[in-house]
């Protein structure tokens, strides 16, 4: 999109059109809405879309959690088209890539804006950041550190970006992270809750909960942190 000054020297866009696309029931769908609303100040004409097939065309198309790929067609409608990915890349292409790592036991998660190609995560990358953890934060805490993240780095792109330079990705062949299913919150009886702590922090209580077997029967567990009040 071809870039003027205004009156103040500051640059603008000729078509400063953004989409906040999100195709499921995501819990980041609040962070967009957020993320929709700060692009709205800025002065851009933003809209939060629930498919693809809504995307219309324009300047940026940010695509938030994700779970289908997006079509050329669709593609083709904006100049940048947006993935924020939390991994190394090109290592931890994929899905849940920040669940997987925490599952690893990792406390830095690199974060990264990047775009949209045909192949899965496979784009340019535009900025890069860390999410810090300290070990303890259950899935409400790190996801809304991800949030935060996210809206972060896209704002910072609308700011920043006469002064940004893509940059390719480098460091080896690609490695995949694949989609989380129910299965993958199944606790080992056998083993200890300090060996398996980090399944407890990725795992949604509500959607997918942690779930062991004993004789034949099922059963869910929930994890909630218990927040000290000063003095006890």
């Amino acid at each position: 999109m071809d870039q003027v000054l205004n009156v103040s020297g500051e640059y603008c866009l000729e078509n400063n059109s953004i989409t906040v696309l999100v195709d499921n029931d995501s819990w980041i769908i609040p962070y967009a809405h957020h993320l929709v609303q700060a692009l709205k100040k800025k002065g851009f004409d933003a809209e939060f879309v629930d498919s693809a097939d809504k995307v219309y065309p324009g300047w940026v198309n940010f695509i938030l959690g994700c779970t289908r790929i997006i079509r050329s067609e669709v593609l083709q409608r904006n100049q940048h088209n947006l993935v924020v990915h939390e991994s190394d890349l090109p290592k931890g292409r994929g899905f849940a890539p920040m669940a997987w790592q925490i599952l690893e036991g990792k406390r830095s998660i690199p974060i990264c804006l990047i775009e949209a190609t045909d192949e899965v995560d496979a784009g340019d990358i535009w900025l890069s950041d860390v999410i810090e953890l300290d070990g303890t934060e259950l899935c409400d805490e790190w996801r809304s550190l991800q949030g935060q993240k996210t809206v972060e780095l896209c704002l910072k792109f609308v700011s920043a970006y006469p002064t940004l330079k893509p940059v390719k990705q480098q460091g080896g062949e690609p490695s995949y992270y694949s989609r989380r299913i129910p299965a993958d919150s199944r606790l080992d009886v056998d083993k200890s809750l300090r060996e398996q702590f980090n399944l407890f922090r990725i795992v949604d209580n509500e959607r997918y909960p942690a779930y062991f077997e004993m004789e034949g029967r099922v059963y869910t567990v929930q994890l909630f942190k218990v927040e000290s009040k000063s003095g006890d």
